[in-house]
């Protein structure tokens, strides 16, 4: 129960700090563009590399911490750094041509379902 406790506060931070960016994204450079979801996923993603890359290489962090930072706060504040890091390990696994078919059917299967779930609501 810690365990979840740890992860749904740091997705709470997360989203404050997603809500946050994208409201100073809107007063930057407006709504014409997702400027601010696109400065997320990639600051999202740099961070989870980060994250990641300083705990198997230079800290004896604990699992609470991963929970807490890259499962809370960056799942909180952008999915899209879980799908990089998902997309990385894959990689470096040797699994290239299956990362490549994840990334790929994560994107197309996604804005279908999207585009699914606005129909449904449109004719239903």
């Amino acid at each position: 129960m810690f365990h979840l406790f740890l992860v749904a506060l740091g997705g709470a931070i997360g989203a404050g700090l997603r809500h946050l960016a994208n409201l100073a994204a809107l007063r930057l450079v407006g709504p014409g563009f997702p400027w601010g979801t696109l400065a997320i996923n990639v600051a999202g993603s740099l961070a989870m590399g980060l994250f990641i890359g300083w705990m198997t290489l230079r800290a004896q962090a604990s699992n609470e911490l991963r929970l807490f930072v890259a499962t809370g706060v960056l799942g909180g504040f952008t999915t899209f750094s879980a799908f990089s890091l998902d997309f990385a390990t894959l990689v470096e696994r040797g699994a290239a041509m299956s990362a490549f078919g994840y990334a790929g059917a994560s994107v197309v299967l996604s804005i279908l379902a999207l585009f699914a779930g606005l129909a449904l609501m449109r004719f239903a």
